[in-house]
């Protein structure tokens, strides 16, 4: 896999996202601490002994679970931006594949059948004790060199051994003997990676707290900044939540966090009037998209959410309302909070990283007229400012945690009265949309203006993909379908 189907021939950057992303930056920091070692018994006494200390300094003691969580979540996303394309493109191209590795099975068996369509995964296997890694491998130890001619015997008859053969070291040469043809892949880490929309199936959903693959240096840099970026964070979570929201925008520019804005966010409503509120219908990429929208109007937006840790809520500065998942009930309440004023909601359900928009639910555009859509991007260089799998306490901490994180704001045009549901009851009167037309006419908009695509996912196709359960309770883990990705145009079926 190393050298071959990636481009890197390292394995340290994957053993230590699943060190950090389970044990945290202890676990980090003992694996980086191991992996001299790890580096001269690779190098100039054994291959095997090598993976082996990589192996123990990441594994012993993690619940497997844990493991294959992180290789199903986390993993794919970065082993994807690492494809080698010459590689890739004879992989690709055979009918039947199966890959040998070096590599823990439990870490790349996921990521090479589900994405790369894989049909058999050979690598090394792990020692297990109550559910937890004990550090060791299995017999026959770990796949180089003899055990992978021996592995790749063992699954293949004699009349029916592989066409083709791949490798990138000699180590390698002893399977690659056993296949009809065989072709070594010269090192060559400056190639560029196959682009993500060549991919049989696209990285719609991952987790995961660190944006880059940690090399050793990369990791060096987060282990030192995590407790200098914590203190930063800190500081700057404490000026958004008590200074006046008129002054966060500068504070924030003080202290490093970019706040960019773009077109004209309308007025707030005259408390004189009887106008009901404006209602800012938000793409969601974090859960501080509402804070970011009230630092841009310079006022205090609140915010309805399905879910929020009582940490976030309690140091959030503005106002935020749960929804209780209730369509009758939560309707009213929006309702009532647009009556007192403007209101912030984001109908994606949940957060999304890539380039996509996840189906946006109806229900806001059946409760109001005044709708202003409004496109949020954010660029972070260290860390990920959302979970799935871990405590959405620490989310906005993470985001502050980035040297200099960039959130933009982009108001976009009032929807006109004719292109809305015309009278709040959703049922589309005369000269009114559908809420679903609505729904799906903004999600279109904002979606043109970041240039990201519209997809059919929700709120349970990311958690079920991510955490394997549905974001309250536990199900079976299912499989992600790619064919769920698609054009803008075609969400206006889904109504």
């Amino acid at each position: 896999m190393d050298g071959t189907l990636l481009r890197g021939r390292s394995s340290f950057p994957y053993f230590a996202l699943v060190a950090f992303e389970v044990g945290g930056i202890l676990r980090l920091l003992l694996l980086l601490l191991a992996s001299p070692f790890a580096g001269i018994l690779y190098y100039f006494i054994s291959e095997s002994a090598g993976i082996q200390v990589l192996v123990f300094a990441t594994f012993a003691g993690m619940r497997v679970s844990d493991i294959e969580s992180v290789a199903r979540a986390v993993l794919p996303k970065f082993y994807s931006g690492d494809l080698h394309p010459e590689t890739w493109q004879v992989f690709s191209s055979c009918g039947r594949r199966c890959v040998l590795t070096a590599n823990p099975r439990v870490m790349v068996e996921d990521f090479l059948k589900d994405y790369l369509g894989a049909d058999m995964v050979l690598g090394t296997e792990i020692n297990v004790y109550r559910g937890r890694a004990t550090g060791f491998v299995k017999s026959p130890g770990v796949l180089v060199g003899r055990n992978k001619a021996a592995a790749l015997k063992k699954v293949f008859s004699d009349s029916e051994m592989p066409n083709v053969g791949l490798g990138d070291r000699k180590t390698d040469h002893q399977f690659m003997k056993l296949c009809k043809e065989s072709y070594m892949v010269p090192p060559n880490s400056n190639v560029n990676p196959v682009s993500l929309d060549k991919l049989p199936k696209p990285i719609v959903f991952h987790d995961g707290r660190l944006v880059h693959k940690p090399t050793p240096f990369t990791a060096l840099l987060t282990i030192l900044w995590i407790p200098v970026g914590f203190l930063l964070a800190c500081l700057r979570i404490a000026a958004g939540s008590l200074l006046p929201m008129p002054l966060v925008y500068y504070a924030f520019w003080a202290l490093g966090v970019r706040v960019h804005i773009h077109g004209h966010p309308p007025p707030p409503p005259q408390k004189s009037s009887a106008q009901s509120g404006v209602l800012f219908v938000c793409s969601h990429r974090t859960l501080l998209d509402p804070i970011f929208l009230s630092t841009a109007l310079g006022r205090p937006i609140p915010a309805v959410t399905y879910s929020l840790s009582r940490l976030s809520e309690f140091i959030s500065p503005i106002k935020t309302v749960r929804l209780s998942r209730d369509r009758a009930t939560d309707a009213a309440m929006i309702k009532k909070l647009l009556k007192e004023g403007d209101l912030a909601i984001c109908p994606e359900g949940t957060t999304c990283r890539e380039p996509f928009l996840l189906r946006f639910s109806a229900l806001f555009a059946e409760l109001t007229d005044e709708l202003v859509p409004v496109a949020m991007s954010n660029r972070m260089s260290m860390f990920h400012g959302t979970t799935a799998r871990g405590w959405k306490g620490m989310d906005p901490f993470y985001f502050f945690m980035n040297p200099s994180p960039v959130y933009e704001v982009t108001f976009l045009n009032k929807l006109p009265y004719e292109l809305t549901s015309c009278g709040g009851g959703g049922s589309g009167g005369e000269g009114g949309r559908s809420s679903h037309e609505v729904a799906n006419y903004i999600q279109r908009t904002i979606a043109a203006s970041l240039s990201y695509e519209c997809t059919s996912f929700t709120r349970k196709d990311k958690y079920r993909a991510l955490a394997g359960n549905d974001g309250s309770v536990t199900v079976q883990k299912p499989n992600l379908n790619a064919n769920k990705v698609m054009g803008c145009q075609d969400l206006e079926k889904l109504g």
